[in-house]
């Protein structure tokens, strides 16, 4: 089940870095749907989110 249709989520915030980072594994690459959990309508806002995020650097590229 994805997490987001269970909250009824119709809007992923990117400026919400806590649900964002629960996406990204410590390499810092975007999971894939299968591990994220998330349905595919989901996962495509989440990677819209996490893209504008990185790109307003709220959360990095890659970690050291």
């Amino acid at each position: 089940m994805c997490r987001f249709c269970v909250d009824k989520t119709d809007y992923i915030d990117y400026k919400d870095v806590r649900v964002m980072m629960m996406a990204i594994p410590e390499r810092g690459k975007i999971q894939p749907r299968r591990l994220s959990g998330a349905c595919a309508k989901h996962q495509r806002k989440l990677t819209t989110a996490v893209k504008r995020a990185r790109q307003l650097a709220l959360i990095p590229y890659v970690t050291d």
